[in-house]
């Protein structure tokens, strides 16, 4: 047995590391998402515990003030920094703390929906087992282990740090008059016939007669003509907008 057989069993059962990670919305829409890797999330954590540790410096300078009253105070604030600034944020701020902002990062939901209180609340409670046994080694193992790049706490809460990326642009169709397809079409063949005419711009001339022409004869049309069938079906099926 040659060793490139044996080991592709293995390697049909285990996913591998993708920098793409992409989602289904229940309307259909494909969403394309791209998990951040370990460095950039240590990093933005880096400079959330930076921005806790100057803010608990503050804080307990001025509650010394207050003698042992102030250090009770200050317990409970130490223990609502450590748990609840995380929350808050990715809460409130589109899954975004202060350091997860800087470093262009954001926390979601496994389908891609803004991240809720019971999420975020579990993925920040776990960090103790994260943190085992220490310098955050089980954290580490998991992240560079999960093809996602997830760690414990997110598993568990069913969320993904991404990058944030900024609003894709719409894609602009060739002017055409919108028509119905002659034929019902699949969820997959519309998708199809809209990526043809999304990218037809980047295509060269020779290229689209050639993909277009494949359709010629379901849409009932001369082969010549099929580049614009498909542009008027696909303009309407994406409506005047």
């Amino acid at each position: 047995m040659s060793l490139s057989s044996s080991t592709q069993p293995y390697a049909a059962q285990r996913p591998l590391l993708d920098t793409r990670y992409q989602v289904e919305t229940p309307e259909g829409i494909d969403l394309i998402l791209r998990p951040a890797g370990l460095v950039p999330r240590a990093l933005a954590f880096a400079i959330d515990l930076l921005i806790r540790g100057v803010l608990l410096g503050v804080l307990f300078s001025l509650l010394a003030l207050l003698g042992q009253f102030g250090m009770g105070l200050g317990t409970i604030l130490l223990f609502l920094v450590t748990w609840w600034y995380m929350v808050l944020f990715e809460v409130l701020n589109q899954g975004r703390s202060p350091g997860k902002k800087m470093m262009g990062l954001r926390v979601i939901h496994d389908d891609g929906t803004p991240i809720g209180w019971a999420a975020s609340l579990t993925r920040n409670l776990l960090r103790f087992v994260d943190i085992l046994p220490f310098a955050y080694a089980l954290g580490i193992l998991s992240c560079l282990n999960h093809p996602a790049f997830k760690r414990l706490g997110d598993i568990a809460a069913g969320t993904l740090v991404v990058y944030s990326n900024s609003a894709p642009a719409t894609p602009k169709l060739a002017q055409a008059e919108a028509l119905r397809a002659p034929f019902s079409m699949s969820l997959s063949e519309q998708r199809a016939l809209l990526g043809f005419a999304e990218r037809a711009a980047t295509l060269s001339s020779a290229r689209r007669l050639e993909l277009a022409a494949i359709l010629a004869e379901p849409l009932q049309v001369p082969p010549d003509q099929a580049e614009q069938q498909i542009h008027g079906i696909a303009r309407g099926l994406l409506g005047s907008s």
